[in-house]
């Protein structure tokens, strides 16, 4: 699931975290005072009513979203259609709160998203498809494995698009409120998508988050991202394998892939090294050279190769497991899923397709 903003993620999402204060500042103040009997601890809420929104005041709240399409120019034939069977729907809202990435480590990920069986059907569509993958390849300067690569995890090959109502699920998770500006600005896009007439209102349908297509984009990437790959004036990533590749490549490219360039590898750190050091931001990257002047060296034990290219040290597991020396593009990809797992999967599905 990719967005320009989204951190999807998968996930698309990355954990965040928060600091505490410590409290020994206070330690000497409290040493012998009585400590008051306190109330029971409240379980943390748990359903929508509880947590200040209630369903049922779902009809009215998507009054005010029929309102903000009207501000946007959408017609109102299209709210009509779109709203006419829209549904609060409680399952998406518990996806979202349950996102695989944040349950397990970096190789049980790997493990179950990047299976012999799916690599072996990749590599069949990468050669069934290889001419209009070079084509697009050829404009965009996106190699064509990470492209099926992208195609394997979001949808398997297009076979796995979702079937939830566009319109309900984004909706829902805009009324949920956890991230309403959001979801609100990708409910609009999917109005716009119908208004233009891209697809029916009755075949708009795709994951608990709003992703459609075989690339699973977001309405927001579609509109911004989506192209035409075969010339015949549409833009159908729904059925039509040329426009899916086109998007997907001209997203990459427009998000700054350098074409021929490689995602990254797996490395072996120093002992000692300063976590401090990994990371994706621009000011973490250093140059090849210096990484290995630092000590790390490739997963066989060798060297690091001496190379003025920028690359950056990333450790998915917190120092814990696995960790990867990644370049421009691994950043890329993370734009379109802002998950270390998902970037890494899509490197190794890449890397496995043409092996």
């Amino acid at each position: 699931m990719n967005t320009p903003a989204i951190c999807l993620t998968v996930i698309a999402f990355i954990l965040g975290g928060f600091s505490v204060s410590s409290a020994d500042a206070q330690t000497q103040s409290v040493v012998n005072t009585p400590i008051a009997p306190q109330p029971e601890a409240k379980p943390a809420p748990t359903t929508l009513a509880e947590q200040g929104r209630n369903p049922a005041e779902f009809p009215a709240f998507v009054e005010t979203l029929k309102t903000q399409a009207r501000a946007q120019g959408i017609s109102e034939r299209t709210i009509n259609s779109a709203f006419a069977n829209v549904h609060f729907v409680d399952r998406v809202i518990k996806s979202d709160q349950n996102q695989l990435e944040k349950k397990i480590m970096l190789d049980e990920y790997l493990a179950r998203v990047i299976t012999p069986k799916k690599i072996e059907k990749a590599r069949v569509q990468y050669r069934q498809h290889q001419s209009e993958l070079n084509q697009v390849s050829e404009r965009t300067g996106v190699q064509s494995q990470y492209i099926v690569a992208l195609w394997a995890m979001e949808s398997l090959f297009g076979e796995i698009q979702g079937k939830e109502d566009i319109i309900s699920a984004l909706a829902t998770l805009a009324f949920e409120g956890r991230r309403e500006a959001f979801f609100t600005k990708e409910l609009m896009a999917s109005l716009k998508i119908l208004d233009q007439g891209h697809i029916p209102v009755q075949e708009l349908k795709g994951s608990w988050a709003g992703a459609m297509g075989q690339n699973q984009f977001m309405p927001t990437s579609y509109l911004h991202y989506g192209a035409d790959g075969d010339g015949d004036g549409k833009i159908d990533i729904w059925q039509n394998t040329s426009d899916v590749f086109a998007s997907t490549a001209n997203y990459l490219k427009k998000e700054g892939w350098q074409a021929g360039g490689s995602w990254g590898k797996e490395i072996t750190l120093p002992k000692g090294f300063n976590s401090a050091l990994a990371g994706t931001k621009s000011n973490q990257g250093k140059t090849v050279t210096q990484w290995r002047k630092l000590g790390v060296i490739q997963k066989d034990g060798t060297p690091l190769h001496l190379s003025k290219k920028k690359a950056w040290i990333v450790t998915p597991d917190d120092n814990q497991g696995r960790s990867f020396l990644v370049y421009n593009n691994f950043r890329t990809i993370m734009h379109w899923n802002r998950s270390y797992y998902f970037a890494i999967s899509i490197g190794t599905m890449a890397d496995a397709i043409v092996q």
